[in-house]
């Protein structure tokens, strides 16, 4: 969960924020593999011809960002989140 930073100007220059936000990245990475299954789960609406295929195919690209985020192993180094993703097929991994 993000905390809200808060900001101040200092001297007339540019506002600076004063406290990091926190995150959780194991729960963002998890809430990402719960919407990739949710968008499994999704029913198709009651459209036919090409706003159903244009729905399906949605579907696919938000599974599919889902899904690669739920597999990243996340770190955050001096403020950096950092998402490592392995892309390779499963054979090839180390």
């Amino acid at each position: 969960m993000l905390a809200t930073p808060s900001i101040r100007s200092g001297r007339g220059g540019p506002a600076t924020i004063t406290a990091m936000a926190t995150l959780d990245p194991e729960a963002m990475i998890s809430r990402f593999r719960e919407r990739a299954q949710a968008v499994k789960r999704r029913p198709l609406p009651p459209v036919a011809g090409e706003e159903r295929q244009q729905f399906i195919d949605q579907a696919k690209t938000d599974y599919q960002d889902y899904a690669i985020i739920a597999d990243a192993v996340a770190t955050i180094e001096e403020g950096v989140l950092t998402l490592r993703i392995d892309l390779r097929p499963a054979d090839q991994r180390d």
